[in-house]
């Protein structure tokens, strides 16, 4: 049992040293920076066609929030990759499927968020909003750590 602890405060302290080193790479926090500014613009498209969707075409919220994420994921995957992580582009398909797995991850949370919210008494623009936020740090940890991962050089 001691060996087993040894082993996962070895992995523990690897991983907390590797976090404070890229905590210290400024390209992390403009990589951050441009990732949230594109989150931004996600945000108000995702809230606006939610909005439309549930307003003015009187479609169910997470019905709704489904096709809302639909459209600014699309945006986002094209923004990421031509913006936030232009030097880490790989193959369009290959990080596209990617992309679309941490972001289908992020939607499940967002659902689940939104529909308790709903529950809870909350209006549904302002459920979706918070809802959105809640799975941001997902999304740009997993993006870039798996999806614009860079490749070791071969």
């Amino acid at each position: 049992m001691a060996i087993l602890s040894d082993s996962v405060a070895g992995r523990a302290s690897a991983l907390g040293e590797a976090a404070g080193a890229a905590l210290r790479r400024p390209h992390n926090w403009i990589q951050l920076a441009k990732f949230c500014l594109v989150g931004a613009t996600g945000y108000a498209v995702n809230l606006a066609v939610f909005a439309l969707l549930v307003h003015g075409f009187d479609i169910h919220y997470l019905v709704a929030a489904v096709c809302s994420f639909l459209v600014a994921v699309t945006s986002n995957y094209v923004w990421n990759r031509l913006w936030t992580f232009r030097h880490q582009r790989g193959h369009v398909a290959y990080q596209g499927l990617r992309f679309l797995l941490v972001s289908s991850v992020a939607l499940a949370g967002n659902l689940a968020f939104l529909s308790g919210l709903v529950v809870l008494g909350v209006p549904k623009v302002p459920a979706q909003a918070a809802a959105i936020a809640l799975v941001m740090p997902w999304n740009f940890i997993a993006n870039k750590l798996w999806s614009f991962r860079r490749r070791a050089p071969r």
